[in-house]
């Protein structure tokens, strides 16, 4: 019985090279990553991140709608789907 190949490694250089640099948050949280952006030890300041963007707050549900006149051409289009696994009842 023959044993499977294993799978080569990657090619030294092939991958770019990757540093630290520091990354601000909107509230002044900072924190260091490892990424190709920038230069050693430069600065990303953000300005969205998870604390302050719609998508990732309580009060940002309307946020996935928010083009609320696309919505509503879609469904006089094409009607009001019931998707899989939605919980209404259909009788």
């Amino acid at each position: 019985m023959s044993q499977a190949k294993l799978p080569k490694t990657a090619a030294a250089g092939v991958h770019p090279k990757q540093h630290a640099i520091n990354v601000i948050m909107t509230d002044g949280t900072q924190f260091q990553i490892s990424t190709t952006w920038g230069k050693e030890n430069d600065t990303l300041r953000l300005d969205v991140d998870p604390k302050n963007h719609p998508a990732w707050q309580e009060k940002g549900q309307g946020f996935v709608n928010a083009n609320n006149e696309r919505l509503t051409k879609f469904k006089s289009k094409f009607g009001n789907f019931d998707f899989v696994g939605d919980k209404k009842s259909t009788a």
